[in-house]
């Protein structure tokens, strides 16, 4: 069989990351990596101010593309994300810190982890995943599809049907699904394309194993996008990895708000984190 070349990949610069730093100066330091088509908004609008609740540092940078961050002029990289995340955390005064995160961000956690151990104190991952597995790959090839044909209807149904437990999605009231279905074309982040497309590429698997600080898996056992399986994988091949389960979609955030800040919280205190 004939291999077709493969053109080498180019790094594209990232923009400056719009970042949100919340919490006491001096606290113990968090980062947080959102997921792809999403924001520290959409993500993390509850987790941020429970965090700083009990003391906490956070510190919480939208991906090109998101919140207020311009978008990236190319493909988006998993190295360079993670550095840039990375690098706002410092930029904040943290010295160190725990990184906490969901879908996408698991991966950005994971390599931030890899990247700069010096830093990193300790992992939540939630949602997440090492590599997309075959049934993520339809999902995210059908979303960067509708989104390279300007189908936003079509976009908000398919991320609604992969984020949403079906419990959650049939129970939802008229005006909430026509509000999840809008297909108004502002409403997914600028970036969404770039960043789907990079949790097709992303692959953490040789990263696991030399992961040494204290962490928390967080699997969605509803999860239509992510199987919960892709969360077994991370906590078995963390070394000593602790494994937690939510009976939600991919958004727990969204399902099972007080059960996943629960979780969060009484790991960061178990630790001392």
């Amino acid at each position: 069989m004939t291999q077709i070349p493969v053109a080498p990949k180019t790094s594209v610069s990232l923009p400056p990351l719009s970042t949100t730093v919340a919490g006491p100066a001096g606290g113990p330091g968090v980062l947080l990596a959102h997921g792809a088509t999403g924001s520290v908004r959409d993500n993390y609008g509850t987790l941020i101010p429970a965090l700083t609740a009990t003391g906490h540092r956070v510190v919480a940078p939208d991906y090109p593309g998101s919140g207020d961050t311009p978008r990236a002029g190319g493909p988006l990289e998993l190295d360079a994300l993670a550095d840039a995340v990375v690098a706002e955390a410092v930029a904040a005064g943290l010295e160190t810190f725990t990184a906490i995160g969901f879908s996408m961000g698991t991966a950005v956690a994971v390599r931030a982890a890899a990247r700069h151990p010096e830093r990193v104190r300790g992992l939540v991952l939630t949602a997440g995943l090492a590599k997309a597995d075959a049934r993520a790959r339809v999902w995210l090839d059908l979303w960067l599809r509708l989104l390279d044909r300007g189908d936003y209807a079509g976009f908000a149904q398919a991320r609604a049907l992969s984020g949403l437990s079906a419990q959650r999605f049939n129970a939802l009231p008229p005006a909430e699904l026509a509000a999840v279905l809008d297909p108004d074309p502002t409403l997914p982040p600028a970036g969404s394309a770039e960043q789907a497309a990079l949790v097709r590429e992303v692959d953490t698997t040789a990263d696991l194993p030399g992961i040494t600080v204290p962490t928390l898996v967080i699997a969605t056992t509803l999860d239509a996008l992510l199987d919960p399986a892709n969360s077994r994988y991370l906590a078995d091949h963390i070394p000593g990895a602790q494994y937690a389960e939510v009976a939600s979609g991919h958004l727990p955030m969204v399902e099972r708000n007080a059960e996943w800040l629960a979780l969060i919280g009484d790991f960061l205190a178990a630790r001392g984190l």
